[in-house]
């Protein structure tokens, strides 16, 4: 019988995605996750198996907190530009406010594994694609409550702010925050 663990596997996984976050895939050791973790690299791989493992659960958990996150902003009172507005905002001052930008973790693994890691891609296209689906909500509910003009596309209006979202989170990486909330309201002029 083995030693119990003395780790939580949720923690574990949220501060390895911290890392991965900060570092980026390759950039983040082996060492690196024990020390971001607290756990000894043995018993790491043993609760998970490998370190691309460990980064498709870091890769989920961004994903359903991202999703949270989102339909919280989109879900609360004002109208659809209002919240998609707060939303972008939101995102933006995130990526201005720490020491060194990180910008999206979804994004920053597509540009580093594209092409060489296909489930890590297919988990981008999951994170991207509800982000979509809620956009896309969004923008039909303001339909429906008449603030948002009935011929808007709203799925392509939706892939479009997805592609802005991606595009302001890579320039906060170099950009100043009053730049990237004049993208914002000019993306939102699109309804």
């Amino acid at each position: 019988m083995g030693r119990p663990k003395n780790f939580e596997p949720d923690v574990a996984v949220a501060r390895a995605m911290e890392a991965f976050w900060t570092n980026g895939y390759a950039g983040t050791s082996p060492a690196d996750l024990a020390e971001a973790t607290g756990i000894g690299k043995g018993s790491l791989y043993h609760a998970f198996g490998s370190k691309r493992e460990l980064f498709g659960k870091a890769l989920d958990l961004y994903g359903q907190v991202g999703s949270e996150v989102t339909a919280a902003y989109l879900d609360e009172p004002g109208t659809a530009k209002e919240r998609i507005r707060a939303y972008l905002a939101f995102l933006v001052e995130l990526d201005c406010s720490g020491p060194a930008p990180r910008g999206c973790l979804a994004a920053n693994t597509a540009l580093e594994l594209g092409g060489r890691d296909e489930e890590a891609l297919r988990a981008v296209t999951r994170i991207t694609d509800e982000t979509i689906r809620l956009l896309g909500e969004r923008i039909r509910r303001g339909q429906r409550d008449g603030d948002v003009a009935p011929e808007v596309d709203a799925d392509a209006q939706a892939r479009f702010l997805m592609n802005t979202i991606v595009g302001l989170r890579v320039m906060a990486t170099t950009h100043e925050l009053p730049a990237l909330r004049g993208i914002i309201e000019t993306a939102l002029t699109g309804f």
